[in-house]
Protein backbone atom coordinates (compact mmCIF):
# COMPACT_ATOMS: atom_id res chain seq x y z
CA UNK A 1 0.00 0.00 0.00
CA UNK A 2 1.50 3.44 -0.84
CA UNK A 3 1.93 6.07 1.98
CA UNK A 4 -1.04 7.99 3.02
CA UNK A 5 0.45 11.14 0.94
CA UNK A 6 1.44 10.00 -2.60
CA UNK A 7 -0.80 10.97 -5.10
CA UNK A 8 -3.28 8.70 -5.73
CA UNK A 9 -4.28 7.59 -9.07
CA UNK A 10 -7.71 8.53 -10.72
CA UNK A 11 -9.81 5.25 -11.24
CA UNK A 12 -13.46 5.83 -12.64
CA UNK A 13 -16.00 3.84 -12.01
CA UNK A 14 -18.59 3.47 -14.83
CA UNK A 15 -22.49 4.28 -13.26
CA UNK A 16 -25.48 2.62 -12.89
CA UNK A 17 -28.88 4.50 -13.20
CA UNK A 18 -32.31 4.57 -11.49
CA UNK A 19 -35.46 6.41 -11.64
CA UNK A 20 -36.54 8.12 -8.10
CA UNK A 21 -38.98 10.64 -7.80
CA UNK A 22 -39.03 11.40 -11.03
CA UNK A 23 -35.57 12.17 -11.87
CA UNK A 24 -32.53 9.91 -13.02
CA UNK A 25 -29.68 9.04 -10.36
CA UNK A 26 -26.23 7.78 -11.64
CA UNK A 27 -25.09 5.98 -8.98
CA UNK A 28 -22.10 3.40 -7.72
CA UNK A 29 -22.12 1.14 -4.56
CA UNK A 30 -20.09 2.10 -1.41
CA UNK A 31 -18.17 -1.04 -1.58
CA UNK A 32 -16.49 -0.43 -4.90
CA UNK A 33 -15.19 2.94 -3.81
CA UNK A 34 -13.91 1.93 -0.62
CA UNK A 35 -12.00 -1.04 -2.76
CA UNK A 36 -10.60 1.14 -4.57
CA UNK A 37 -9.34 3.40 -2.09
CA UNK A 38 -8.82 1.00 0.97
CA UNK A 39 -7.25 -1.77 -1.45
CA UNK A 40 -5.90 -0.30 -4.61
CA UNK A 41 -4.66 2.83 -3.00
CA UNK A 42 -6.37 5.40 -5.32
CA UNK A 43 -8.82 7.65 -5.91
CA UNK A 44 -12.89 6.61 -6.94
CA UNK A 45 -14.28 9.01 -9.84
CA UNK A 46 -17.82 8.69 -10.73
CA UNK A 47 -18.27 8.09 -14.80
CA UNK A 48 -21.90 9.63 -14.97
CA UNK A 49 -23.49 6.94 -17.95
CA UNK A 50 -24.57 9.88 -20.38
CA UNK A 51 -24.25 7.03 -23.10
CA UNK A 52 -22.72 9.85 -25.23
CA UNK A 53 -19.01 8.67 -26.47
CA UNK A 54 -17.58 11.74 -27.86
CA UNK A 55 -15.84 13.07 -25.15
CA UNK A 56 -15.45 9.44 -23.48
CA UNK A 57 -11.53 9.38 -25.20
CA UNK A 58 -10.53 12.74 -24.13
CA UNK A 59 -11.81 11.92 -20.56
CA UNK A 60 -10.83 8.36 -19.95
CA UNK A 61 -7.02 9.40 -20.91
CA UNK A 62 -7.13 11.25 -17.80
CA UNK A 63 -7.67 8.69 -15.52
CA UNK A 64 -5.37 6.12 -14.71
CA UNK A 65 -7.58 3.55 -14.41
CA UNK A 66 -11.07 1.90 -14.64
CA UNK A 67 -13.15 -0.72 -12.15
CA UNK A 68 -16.12 -2.21 -14.11
CA UNK A 69 -18.44 -2.55 -11.03
CA UNK A 70 -20.95 -5.13 -10.31
CA UNK A 71 -24.60 -4.39 -10.35
CA UNK A 72 -28.10 -5.52 -10.10
CA UNK A 73 -29.20 -4.66 -13.46
CA UNK A 74 -28.21 -6.96 -16.35
CA UNK A 75 -26.86 -6.65 -19.63
CA UNK A 76 -29.55 -6.44 -22.11
CA UNK A 77 -29.56 -9.67 -24.14
CA UNK A 78 -30.00 -7.37 -27.47
CA UNK A 79 -26.14 -6.38 -26.84
CA UNK A 80 -25.49 -10.13 -27.50
CA UNK A 81 -28.28 -12.17 -28.76
CA UNK A 82 -32.12 -11.38 -29.76
CA UNK A 83 -33.57 -14.80 -28.68
CA UNK A 84 -36.28 -13.44 -26.33
CA UNK A 85 -35.40 -14.22 -23.33
CA UNK A 86 -35.73 -12.03 -20.25
CA UNK A 87 -33.08 -10.82 -18.17
CA UNK A 88 -34.44 -8.36 -16.09
CA UNK A 89 -34.13 -6.30 -14.67
CA UNK A 90 -32.16 -3.89 -16.93
CA UNK A 91 -29.89 -1.06 -16.99
CA UNK A 92 -29.81 0.10 -21.15
CA UNK A 93 -28.53 3.18 -20.05
CA UNK A 94 -25.68 1.98 -18.26
CA UNK A 95 -24.98 -0.48 -21.75
CA UNK A 96 -25.21 2.38 -23.64
CA UNK A 97 -21.99 3.88 -21.71
CA UNK A 98 -20.49 0.99 -20.35
CA UNK A 99 -19.57 -1.32 -23.52
CA UNK A 100 -18.48 1.36 -25.54
CA UNK A 101 -16.26 2.89 -22.74
CA UNK A 102 -14.67 -0.65 -22.06
CA UNK A 103 -13.52 -0.83 -25.71
CA UNK A 104 -12.01 2.47 -25.72
CA UNK A 105 -10.29 2.03 -22.09
CA UNK A 106 -8.45 -0.96 -23.51
CA UNK A 107 -7.48 0.72 -26.82
CA UNK A 108 -5.75 3.35 -24.93
CA UNK A 109 -4.55 0.60 -22.39
CA UNK A 110 -6.04 1.93 -19.22
CA UNK A 111 -5.55 -1.22 -16.58
CA UNK A 112 -8.92 -2.53 -15.92
CA UNK A 113 -10.20 -4.59 -13.48
CA UNK A 114 -14.09 -6.05 -14.08
CA UNK A 115 -16.13 -7.47 -11.24
CA UNK A 116 -19.34 -9.63 -11.68
CA UNK A 117 -21.55 -7.61 -14.18
CA UNK A 118 -18.03 -5.87 -15.39
CA UNK A 119 -16.82 -9.28 -16.65
CA UNK A 120 -19.94 -9.85 -18.71
CA UNK A 121 -19.97 -6.11 -19.89
CA UNK A 122 -16.13 -6.79 -20.88
CA UNK A 123 -17.10 -9.64 -22.54
CA UNK A 124 -20.32 -8.30 -24.41
CA UNK A 125 -18.30 -5.56 -25.73
CA UNK A 126 -15.89 -7.83 -27.21
CA UNK A 127 -18.53 -10.06 -29.09
CA UNK A 128 -19.26 -12.60 -26.68
CA UNK A 129 -22.72 -13.82 -25.28
CA UNK A 130 -24.31 -14.62 -21.85
CA UNK A 131 -26.47 -17.29 -20.68
CA UNK A 132 -29.38 -16.20 -17.79
CA UNK A 133 -30.40 -18.21 -14.73
CA UNK A 134 -27.23 -20.83 -14.48
CA UNK A 135 -28.53 -22.01 -11.28
CA UNK A 136 -31.50 -23.18 -13.11
CA UNK A 137 -29.86 -25.43 -15.93
CA UNK A 138 -28.96 -28.78 -15.66
CA UNK A 139 -25.53 -29.49 -14.90
CA UNK A 140 -24.80 -26.26 -13.44
CA UNK A 141 -25.01 -25.45 -9.66
CA UNK A 142 -26.92 -22.23 -7.90
CA UNK A 143 -23.95 -19.36 -8.41
CA UNK A 144 -26.81 -16.90 -6.90
CA UNK A 145 -27.68 -18.06 -3.29
CA UNK A 146 -30.22 -16.80 -1.13
CA UNK A 147 -30.74 -13.16 -2.29
CA UNK A 148 -32.23 -12.18 0.82
CA UNK A 149 -29.97 -13.39 3.27
CA UNK A 150 -27.49 -11.40 5.42
CA UNK A 151 -24.70 -9.69 3.52
CA UNK A 152 -21.99 -11.93 5.46
CA UNK A 153 -23.66 -14.71 4.24
CA UNK A 154 -24.47 -13.64 0.90
CA UNK A 155 -20.94 -12.83 -0.07
CA UNK A 156 -19.55 -15.66 2.24
CA UNK A 157 -17.50 -18.02 0.52
CA UNK A 158 -19.25 -20.58 -1.41
CA UNK A 159 -17.26 -22.90 -3.95
CA UNK A 160 -14.15 -23.24 -5.21
CA UNK A 161 -12.41 -22.10 -8.48
CA UNK A 162 -9.45 -23.72 -10.60
CA UNK A 163 -7.07 -21.20 -12.12
CA UNK A 164 -5.83 -21.74 -15.22
CA UNK A 165 -2.02 -23.17 -15.63
CA UNK A 166 0.64 -20.58 -15.77
CA UNK A 167 -2.37 -17.48 -16.35
CA UNK A 168 -2.12 -14.09 -15.29
CA UNK A 169 -4.54 -14.64 -12.13
CA UNK A 170 -2.46 -17.57 -11.00
CA UNK A 171 0.93 -16.22 -11.64
CA UNK A 172 -0.65 -13.21 -9.32
CA UNK A 173 -2.44 -15.91 -6.11
CA UNK A 174 0.41 -18.60 -6.74
CA UNK A 175 -2.56 -20.98 -5.91
CA UNK A 176 -3.91 -23.67 -7.88
CA UNK A 177 -7.32 -23.14 -6.62
CA UNK A 178 -9.28 -20.61 -4.33
CA UNK A 179 -12.76 -20.15 -2.92
CA UNK A 180 -14.60 -17.55 -3.85
CA UNK A 181 -18.08 -15.85 -2.96
CA UNK A 182 -21.02 -16.08 -5.82
CA UNK A 183 -24.24 -14.01 -5.90
CA UNK A 184 -24.34 -14.07 -9.80
CA UNK A 185 -27.53 -15.59 -12.68
CA UNK A 186 -25.76 -14.59 -15.77
CA UNK A 187 -22.89 -15.88 -16.74
CA UNK A 188 -20.26 -16.09 -20.26
CA UNK A 189 -21.79 -18.34 -22.44
CA UNK A 190 -19.66 -17.99 -25.48
CA UNK A 191 -16.33 -16.17 -24.74
CA UNK A 192 -14.96 -13.37 -26.86
CA UNK A 193 -11.86 -14.29 -28.53
CA UNK A 194 -10.11 -11.61 -27.34
CA UNK A 195 -10.03 -13.01 -24.02
CA UNK A 196 -8.19 -15.55 -22.11
CA UNK A 197 -9.78 -18.02 -19.54
CA UNK A 198 -8.66 -17.49 -16.38
CA UNK A 199 -10.97 -19.49 -13.31
CA UNK A 200 -13.35 -22.12 -14.04
CA UNK A 201 -15.62 -23.51 -11.38
CA UNK A 202 -16.47 -27.09 -11.23
CA UNK A 203 -19.60 -27.24 -13.47
CA UNK A 204 -17.90 -25.49 -16.37
CA UNK A 205 -18.52 -21.41 -15.47
CA UNK A 206 -16.18 -19.11 -16.33
CA UNK A 207 -15.40 -17.13 -13.24
CA UNK A 208 -12.29 -15.20 -14.22
CA UNK A 209 -10.60 -13.59 -17.66
CA UNK A 210 -7.87 -12.26 -19.05
CA UNK A 211 -7.44 -9.41 -22.34
CA UNK A 212 -5.39 -11.32 -24.93
CA UNK A 213 -2.16 -9.00 -25.55
CA UNK A 214 -3.16 -6.68 -22.98
CA UNK A 215 -0.45 -4.12 -22.65
CA UNK A 216 -1.26 -3.15 -18.89
CA UNK A 217 -3.59 -4.71 -16.32
CA UNK A 218 -7.23 -5.80 -17.62
CA UNK A 219 -8.51 -8.67 -15.64
CA UNK A 220 -12.42 -9.70 -15.30
CA UNK A 221 -13.38 -11.55 -11.94
CA UNK A 222 -17.42 -13.36 -12.06
CA UNK A 223 -17.14 -13.21 -7.56
CA UNK A 224 -17.09 -10.01 -6.00
CA UNK A 225 -13.35 -9.39 -4.17
CA UNK A 226 -14.10 -5.14 -3.60
CA UNK A 227 -16.54 -7.15 -0.34
CA UNK A 228 -13.78 -8.90 1.49
CA UNK A 229 -11.03 -6.96 -0.04
CA UNK A 230 -9.98 -6.16 3.78
CA UNK A 231 -9.62 -9.49 4.96
CA UNK A 232 -9.02 -11.77 2.29
CA UNK A 233 -5.41 -11.95 1.15
CA UNK A 234 -6.64 -13.18 -2.58
CA UNK A 235 -8.81 -10.10 -2.94
CA UNK A 236 -6.03 -7.48 -1.66
CA UNK A 237 -3.51 -8.82 -4.06
CA UNK A 238 -6.09 -8.57 -6.93
CA UNK A 239 -6.44 -4.86 -5.85
CA UNK A 240 -2.97 -4.39 -4.87
CA UNK A 241 -2.19 -5.48 -8.18
CA UNK A 242 -4.70 -3.12 -10.11
CA UNK A 243 -3.27 -0.47 -8.01
CA UNK A 244 0.02 -0.52 -8.76
CA UNK A 245 -0.70 -0.35 -12.54
CA UNK A 246 -2.93 2.44 -12.41
CA UNK A 247 0.54 4.10 -10.59
CA UNK A 248 2.51 3.09 -12.96
CA UNK A 249 0.40 4.34 -15.47
CA UNK A 250 0.30 7.85 -13.50
CA UNK A 251 3.95 7.87 -13.32
CA UNK A 252 4.45 6.85 -16.97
Amino acid sequence: MPHSQDPKPLIGLPADTFEAMGLLHHSSGDKYSSAVSEGSGGLPVLLPALGNTQDLRATLKQLHGILVTGAPSNVHPDRYHNDGINAEPYDEIRDAASLPLIKIALEENIPMFAICRGIQELNVALGGTLMHNIHQKTGHFDHLGDTKAELDIRYGPRHTVTLAHEGVLAKLINEPEITINSLHRQAIARISDQLHVEATAHDGVIEAVSVKNAKSFALGVQWHPEYDVAENPHSQILFTAFGEAARARMKA
